[in-house]
This record gives structure tokens, C-alpha cells and sequence, in this order.
């Protein structure tokens, strides 16, 4: 059986192909939105009161090497054997190397329903990972088309509401601990599985939308949406192994190399490339990965990662 969080965003999927009329309205989908990445941010700074030291640092910075490298390895397949153009090989590249907020939710909560073990730093590998591969890449398209402005997408991608959020978070959790929390823990701490399984319905609605206005002529894109996260989990994989991370966060890591940005990287593009095809990327991130990811790839990250432990 499925997770119970997934269970709701199967149903989603299922109400979304039917066509059915259920849908989540947008102000609460914005307001779990913000709700999630606040909540991981305080769980993740409650787990380093205390704890945080300048020896996690080497470590940190590891964790984000992995979005420089993704989106330059995704770039000429894009390009070359998806045939998509330099804008839209750029986007894609994006989204692909930045990681995907709602697939992290899903594999914290899997694996702590599993028991595995979480270094105390996990959520801050989301935050790491979040913003390399967008900013690379549209400073790489600037450049390409001859434009400046570099200090300008650093800027953007620093202050996005995912960033801010998540940074805060941490902040917060780690100068108040789970002591100074305890007040919050009963409705926002205790209530994140409650907000993820209504965040994940509204996804799996989305997820149907982007699938069901899918063109054929893209079956290329749609084909490297499905397989690349079998391949690119493996790079998280690799790195956990190579600093010794405990399998919990292992699982994370590689859940998170496999997965696709659809709410940081869409709102960076549409203003930073704004001849990108947007439609495309959210096909391929969100209507294709995200679905392969919570239904059949997390379960599969998880048996190579216990392979090795």
C-alpha cells in the first residue's frame, strides 16, 4: 500500500483524467504551500538547535554540487536528443537541476515512517539544492543571448518566497528549539501530514492538467521526463555514499537528484527567459517526474539506498 499522503495525491490524479469538477481553491493551495515550506524549515532548525557547527559545512557545500552539475549534463541531452531550442533546453536544464519542494515532503515523511535515520542538516540539502541550478542556468542563457543582469537572477532566486520561507524556517527553529516551538507543535508541526495530503491532492489534479494537454510531437521531452529519475538519483546516491550520510538522509538526497522544480524554477524562467516554452517544463517537472517520482521511483530509490547500508 501507498503512503497515506500519496493515496490523496492518486486520487487527485484519478479526479483530474475523469475531468471532475473537485478542485482545491487557489488561495488555500498558495496557503499550504507557504504552510509546508515553513513547517520544513522549523522541523529542520529544531533539529540542528543546538547541534549546528562549522563542520557541516564541507558537507553542505557537497550537497550542492550536485545542482551545478545536473543541469550541465542535462543540457546537450536536451538539446541534441530531445531537440528542444536553447531557450527551452535552458529551462527544462533548470528545472532539472533544481529539486522539487513536494517531493521532499514525501520522502521526509516516508522516511520517517520507515524509521530511517535523518542527519539532524537534511532539510537544509532542499535549501542547497534549490537554487544552484537555476541561477547557473540563467546566467548561462544570458550569456548565450549576449545579455547582463547576472547580479539581478541572483538576486530573484535569494528572495523567492520558497527561499525565504524555508531559510526563515530553519532560522527560526533553530534560535527557538522544540521548547520555544511548543506552543506552535500542535497545528503546525503535529498538522504536516494533514497539510501535505491536501497539498498533494491539488498536485495530482495539476499533474492530470499537464498530462491531459500534452501534445504528442513532445513524446521526446515526455520519454526523458520519465526516465531521467532513475538516472539522476543515482548522482545523490553517489554523493550520500561518498560523505557517509546516514540512510534516511541518503534516501532524501537521491529522492531529491531525481526530482524537478515546478514552483521556484517556473517563477524564475518566465521573467529571466521569457521566450521559454514554460507549458513544456511543467509537463515534463510536474504533469511526468512528479508522478513517476511518488509512485514508483521513491519506493525504488529506497531498495538501491538499503542496498548499501
Amino acid at each position: 500500500m501507498f503512503d497515506i499522503v500519496i493515496a490523496f495525491f492518486v486520487l487527485g490524479l484519478a479526479a483530474g483524467l475523469v475531468k471532475s469538477d473537485l478542485k482545491v481553491p487557489v488561495a488555500i493551495y498558495d496557503t499550504l504551500a507557504i504552510l509546508l515550506m515553513l513547517v520544513l524549515g522549523l522541523k529542520g532548525g529544531m533539529a540542528l538547535h543546538g547541534i549546528l557547527t562549522m563542520a557541516m559545512l564541507p558537507e553542505l557545500l557537497a550537497v550542492a554540487t550536485p545542482g551545478l552539475a545536473l543541469p550541465a549534463a542535462c543540457y546537450p541531452m536536451l538539446r541534441r536528443l530531445v531537440r528542444l531550442s536553447a531557450d527551452d533546453a535552458s529551462s527544462v536544464a533548470a528545472h532539472y537541476g533544481s529539486v522539487s519542494a513536494g517531493s521532499f515532503a514525501v520522502v521526509v515523511a516516508l522516511a520517517e515512517r520507515s524509521g530511517l535515520a535523518l542527519a539532524p542538516q537534511t532539510t537544509l540539502y532542499l535549501v542547497m539544492l534549490e537554487l544552484p541550478a537555476i541561477v547557473l542556468m540563467l546566467l548561462w542563457q544570458r550569456r548565450m543571448s549576449g545579455r547582463d543582469g547576472g547580479l539581478h537572477v541572483l538576486r530573484d532566486a535569494l528572495t523567492s518566497r520558497g527561499v525565504l520561507l524555508l531559510g526563515g524556517g530553519v532560522l527560526i527553529g533553530y534560535l527557538y528549539g522544540p521548547a520555544g516551538l511548543a506552543p506552535l507543535k500542535p497545528v503546525l508541526i503535529d498538522g504536516f501530514k494533514t497539510m501535505l495530503s491536501l497539498y498533494l491532492l491539488e498536485m495530482g489534479l495539476c499533474a492530470a492538467r499537464s498530462f491531459a494537454s500534452s501534445p504528442l510531437r513532445h513524446w521526446r521531452l515526455m520519454v526523458f521526463a520519465a526516465l531521467a529519475p532513475f538516472a539522476l538519483a543515482w548522482s545523490g546516491i553517489a554523493l550520500a555514499l561518498m560523505l557517509r550520510l546516514p540512510e534516511g538522509s541518503a534516501l532524501v538526497l537521491a529522492a531529491l537528484a531525481a526530482s524537478a522544480s515546478y514552483i521556484a524554477a517556473p517563477a524564475a524562467i518566465r521573467s529571466a527567459i521569457p521566450h521559454a516554452d514554460l507549458g513544456l517544463a511543467t509537463l515534463a517537472a510536474l504533469g511526468i517526474t512528479f508522478p513517476v517520482n511518488v509512485l514508483v521511483g521513491l519506493p525504488v530509490y529506497q531498495r538501491w539506498v538499503h542496498h548499501f547500508y
